[in-house]
Order: C-alpha cells, then structure tokens, then sequence
C-alpha cells in the first residue's frame, strides 16, 4: 500500500463524518422531529405487539388481540362508548344509592373527533382512535420542539423532544387515549403564550379543556403569568392591549374549566354528576367520599401506606412531604430556571391541580403528561453517555409501564 493510498483512506474517513455532520446541519428541523417520533413510535409498537401476543383473555379482547384491539383497551373502551352512544341523561346508581362509573367522566373532543374520523373513512373504532391519537402525537411533538427551541439551544431541544416521544408513558401517542390530542393544544397554547399572542390562545385553550381535564390549572398558571407581568412591567412592559388579553384568556380557561362538570349536571339534573362520577373510580380505594380539595392525597398516604403496604400511615405523610419539598427545591434549579417563568408556572399550577382533586394511584404516571416541559430540564447536559443513558431508561421505563399498568392480568388494580 502506497503512502498516497494511506492518504485518501485517512482522508475519506475524516471527510466523510464531516459531509454527514453538514447534511445533519442542513436538515430541517421538522424533519428531525417526524424521524424521532417514527422511531419512538416503531419502539412501542414493537413492545405493544409482544405484549399483545402474550395478552390473556380480558374484559375488552380475548386471549392474544390484534394491535388495534389491544390499543383501545382499559378507559378506550369508555371513549368508544362515547363516540356510539354518546352520554347518559339519567346517572347510573348503585344497590347503595351511589353513583357507579358511567362516561361522564370522559370529555366530548377527543371520542367526537374520532367518530367524525370513523365517519369519514368508514373505519372501526379502534383503528380510527389509534389514528386520531397518532396524528396529534406527531404534531404535539412538532409544537413541542417550536417550544423547547424558544429558551433552549437547538440540539438540547431536540434531545427533549426525544425524551418527549419516548418517555415512559408516551406509547398513549398510538393508544386509543385522549392524551396526544390534549398535549398537542397544551403544547401550543404554552408556545402562543410564550410569544404572548394571547388572542390565538384562546381556540387552543378551549378546546383542550373539553378534551382533558385541566381548565382549571391553565387559568391558575395565567393568573401566576398576569401577576407576574405587573409585578415586572416597569423592566418589562405590560401594555393595556396584553393586560385585557392575557385577563379574557385566563377567565376563558377558568370558565371552560367548570363547563363540562356544568353541562353534565345540566343533562343529568344532579348538580355534581361529574364530580360524583369521578369519585366512583376511586371508591374501590377508600369508599365512595366528598371530594375535599387536597384531601385526596391525605388519604392516598392513609391507603396506601397505612392498608396496602400495613405500615404507619405517617411514612405516607413522610413521603409526601419529601416529594412536595423535592419538586418545589427542583422549580428552583438552574436546569428548570432555563425554561422560563411561564413553563414553571405551568408546572406548579398543574401540580396543585392534582394536589387538588386526584387521588395518586396508577394512573399518576399517565396524568403527569402535561409537565413534559419539564423535559427541558433533563435534556440539557451535554454528555453523549448521559444522553445514551436517559433514551435507555426512557425505554426501560416505557417497557415497565406498559408491563404493569397496560398489560391486563386478571382483575388488574394497576390501570393505565
């Protein structure tokens, strides 16, 4: 071999990473964006099939369903329920006088989109579900990079938006859950609102309060952002157009907030049909009970720690606390500072909402969604080894919670 043919190797392998790097360079970042999602999507679908194979027997299939069966499953099939027969006029009531679970508890958007979907492409439920959620999957992870891409560098937000599409819960992008739908006008209601375009906030902010439950924790953390803004004005300035138009967005979010549990009780004539409805969830928990705000985790430490695990129900007290101090000292990081004001105040107002009403139990995993901007936060270390570190947990985890909580194993309490 000659010293010329040693020469063009060396050259070749120095070359040829670099022509690559400049193609990564000048690719857009949307198409980035649909490459991971594909991926992410193409790694649970691969853990949904083999667990499907292995599925038994179950109140919604029976033993080894299809994909599409096995994605409408648990709270799909009260969606399904929806999108044929729409809501009960008349509450379902037990041998002892309660409300039972019944699909008030489930909003109208996301069911009434796929029933149009299945309207116009003659398909089935499921498939049509799956395909509703699949298409908001993709654009919520697209409005998610726009967001990250406002307060952080280019690769970390795309490094986010990885661990947004392959973070433990995300197989709900491909599920026949309203999930997708609602991250993807969370994700750009909190992009209009970062840009301060408020008026364009509001067919965002409406339509995710019919499609998830959580008007209520938008209004909060626009009121923490009007605040804000008149507190700074003097370094900041908080022209009257903006004070007007963030006030309308936040009272618009905190009316359409109230206005599902309002309509059932209009259609129904009980005035707390929703709440009623919600609590029947739980009451295999800790009876059927009034919902006392931040009472719910109170008696989740009573629950679990003090029935379920047969310990003091003071380690419950214990936990909580340590878990309220952690995420408040985590608020304050400089990682999480990074994000913004508003992506914080979005963060602790969703906090509070579920300090609020929901009783921790399985499903905690999946309604911690809506602080993916958190995501932020963990994706900005630089370190190759630390970002192979975090796909791979994102995976394992997403593995984990397919295994526990989505997988049915006779009469599951784990559900999704």
């Amino acid at each position: 071999m000659t010293d010329t043919d040693i020469g063009y190797r060396a050259t070749r392998r120095t070359v040829l990473p670099a022509s690559l790097r400049l193609r990564y360079r000048l690719t857009p970042w949307w198409v980035k964006v649909i490459v991971v999602y594909l991926l992410a999507r193409l790694a649970s679908t691969v853990m949904l099939v083999a667990l499907a194979s292995v599925q038994g027997a179950n109140p919604w299939t029976g033993a080894h369903p299809g994909y599409f069966d096995y994605a409408s499953i648990w709270d799909g099939r009260w969606y399904d329920i929806v999108a044929e027969a729409g809501y009960p006029k008349s509450l379902p009531i037990g041998a002892d006088g309660t409300v039972q679970q019944n699909a008030w508890a489930f909003l109208p958007a996301y069911p009434f989109l796929a029933r149009a979907v299945m309207t116009v492409t003659f398909l089935p439920w499921s498939p049509a579900a799956v395909l509703v959620s699949f298409g908001f999957g993709l654009g919520a992870a697209l409005v998610f990079y726009r967001l990250m891409a406002l307060r952080l560098p280019g690769s970390t937000s795309l490094f986010a938006t990885v661990i947004f599409c392959a973070g433990p819960t995300s197989p709900l992008f491909q599920l026949a859950y309203a999930e997708s739908m609602y991250l993807f006008f969370l994700m750009l209601a909190l992009y209009l609102l970062l840009k301060r375009r408020y008026w364009w906030m509001l067919a965002p902010v409406l339509v995710m309060a019919f499609t998830r439950p959580s008007g209520l924790a938008f209004a909060l953390a626009m009121g923490f952002h009007v605040v804000y803004r008149w507190v700074v004005r003097r370094r900041d300035e908080f022209p009257v157009r903006e004070r007007v138009a963030s006030i309308v967005v936040m009272l618009v979010a905190g009316v359409s907030g109230i206005a599902w549990p309002a309509i059932a009780g209009l259609v129904t004539g009980v005035p707390d049909a929703y709440t009623a409805t919600e609590l029947s969830w739980r009451a295999d928990y800790i009876g059927h009970v009034h919902l006392v705000p931040f009472a719910p985790w109170i008696q989740a430490a009573d629950w679990w720690f003090g029935l379920f695990l047969q310990t003091s129900p003071w380690l419950g007290y214990i936990t909580l606390v340590t878990v309220l101090a952690l995420f408040g000292i985590w608020m304050f990081a400089p990682s999480v500072r990074r994000l913004g004001v508003d992506l914080r105040f979005w963060s602790v107002a969703y906090a509070l909402y579920l300090l609020a009403v929901f009783f921790p139990q399985s499903s905690t995993f999946r309604l911690l969604a809506p602080m993916s901007p958190l995501a932020g936060a963990i994706a900005q270390p630089k370190s190759r080894t630390y970002r192979v570190v975090i796909v791979v947990l994102c995976l394992a985890l997403q593995w984990g919670w397919l295994l526990v909580c989505w997988g049915v194993d006779g009469l599951d309490w784990s559900p999704p």
